[in-house]
């Protein structure tokens, strides 16, 4: 049977005291680098990775993980543009603190809830429905949390953009152009999905009400009441059904204002299905001014937010956050909101009856 290679046996072989090597892995600016790579050579001759993380954890009192949960599933992080991008951007500003990323689902499975049951120093709350179990198991746990496109909340840092004010100027930039006739594609998770009375709307999520509020900002003053269909948060395909609601109709609207740029592209597909030319018969305007914006043709519209930007202030505010509650300090939450700005390309242009009128 092999014998056990532990801190003692490296040690043994260097020649040098059991701290001395457990400082090689845990505090390497305590050593000379030469001494560090000798200790490390010889451990790696030996097959000793490392202390066990739950061990050094459990001395250290900390995990050196973060967790960030989402109300959608986890395969939404790996295929959104938009959630890629922040969560690079997290994890590149977490690399030199030596915090590892968790994605934490906010549903249960198997009697485990991770959000519950995984250990971490602190998490984000990333655009999650604020009703989830998932969300209170964190807040009960205690743990330092940032909240981002989250409705603001006094007990925990909470970064956001300027959603109603980009929903705003995309709206008005319709309105400019002569557009009487808008659509609004919505996403939401509970309430009435499909075409919707535009007075009965029930808006869960921060960034959607947010961007309702801004939209209607616009079209209220200009009079224009829009038609509304809302489908569920990231599902595409129910996103090309409620496309397909808004433009196979007699009435159909000369523009429609989405919630994403993904959404946006579902609306191109299906004018393409329905003959609908863009921008000549239909105008488009997205929201995020993802990769997706310029490689459509026409190219989109849209409203520009910073998801990198976003991302790095996450992570800046988390890591404060879990340094203050390690030295005890009071954390003093922080309120971070970006700007946005609307991008005007090739998908908008007046309404088929207003360039009729100037022809």
């Amino acid at each position: 049977m092999a014998q056990r290679v532990t801190l003692q046996t490296i040690a043994d072989h260097v020649g040098v005291s059991r701290m001395t090597v457990s400082n090689a892995f845990s505090k390497p600016d305590q050593l000379s680098a030469g001494l560090r790579r000798r200790i490390l050579a010889t451990a790696d001759r030996l097959g000793y990775v490392g202390p066990d993380p739950a061990a050094r954890a459990l001395a250290k009192g900390t995990t050196g993980a973060v967790g960030i949960v989402l109300t959608s599933s986890l395969g939404y992080a790996f295929t959104d543009l938009v959630a890629t991008r922040f969560l690079g951007a997290i994890a590149e500003e977490l690399t030199p603190t030596g915090l590892a990323l968790t994605l934490l689902p906010s549903t249960e499975g198997g009697g485990v809830s991770p959000a519950r049951d995984v250990a971490m120093d602190g998490a984000f709350v990333y655009s999650c429905d604020p009703t989830s179990a998932a969300l209170d198991y964190l807040v009960r746990r205690r743990l330092p949390l940032v909240h981002v496109d989250q409705q603001p909340t006094d007990s925990a840092s909470c970064v956001n953009v300027d959603d109603r004010g980009g929903a705003r100027s995309a709206a008005r930039h319709l309105v400019d152009l002569g557009h009487r006739h808008i659509g609004l594609l919505m996403s939401g998770l509970h309430g009435p999905h499909g075409l919707i009375d535009p007075a009965d709307i029930t808006i869960d999520g921060h960034a959607a009400k947010e961007r309702l509020l801004g939209w209607r900002d616009a079209l209220d003053a200009a009079g224009i009441d829009p038609i509304v269909v809302r489908q569920p948060a990231t599902d595409l395909d129910q996103a090309r059904a409620g496309a397909r609601l808004l433009l196979d109709r007699p009435d159909r609207p000369t523009a429609v204002l989405c919630f994403s740029d993904a959404i946006a592209e579902t609306v191109f597909e299906v004018a393409e299905d329905l003959h609908i030319r863009v921008p000549a018969e239909l105008s488009i305007v997205g929201f995020d001014d993802n990769p997706i914006a310029t490689r459509l043709r026409p190219m989109l519209t849209t409203v520009r937010q910073d998801v990198e930007a976003k991302g790095r202030a996450a992570a800046a505010a988390l890591t404060a956050a879990i340094a203050d509650a390690r030295s005890g300090i009071p954390h003093l939450p922080r309120r971070i909101v970006f700007p946005t700005e609307l991008v005007v390309r090739e998908s908008t242009a007046p309404p088929p009856a207003r360039l009729s009128v100037t022809e």
